[in-house]
């Protein structure tokens, strides 16, 4: 998978008193670019879930919050595939600011699941083929 760029704004709403977003944001912009990464190349999560009776969910994440994101800016969010398992999957994700500096730098650990009991299960295809790590320029 190539890298994926998602593009937002920081509202009012995404902030604190003084402007500067709330950290727990980066999170919902990172997951919002991961939901749409997979729209994008026609594979929504949905499908998975109505084919496959299984999901991707967060096993782990971590956040390096480099540069504030402040009311009114330009972001976006890369996501690429940084390693591929038969049930899981490890991507980065880098929250880009408008000067195309680093704002947050994310990995993100995600396990197939089974719908009915939450276990690992094997990645399904088209998703497991689609989801190989891209080649760094």
């Amino acid at each position: 998978m190539d890298v994926h760029r998602y593009r937002l704004r920081v509202y009012f709403e995404d902030t604190d008193a003084g402007g500067v977003a709330y950290h727990a944001n980066y999170l919902r912009w990172a997951e919002r670019a991961r939901t749409e990464s997979l729209r994008d190349i026609g594979l929504p999560h949905q499908l998975m879930m109505e084919r496959h009776r299984s999901l991707l969910v967060v096993r782990r994440i971590e956040v390096a919050y480099l540069r504030p994101a402040r009311l009114d800016d330009e972001i976006v969010v890369e996501t690429r595939v940084l390693r591929a398992g038969s049930a899981s999957v490890d991507v980065g994700q880098d929250v880009v600011g408008a000067d195309g500096g680093v704002l947050a730098r994310m990995k993100v650990g995600l396990v197939c699941v089974s719908q009915e009991a939450l276990k690992p299960v094997a990645l399904p295809e088209p998703w497991r083929s689609a989801m190989r790590p891209a080649p760094r320029a």
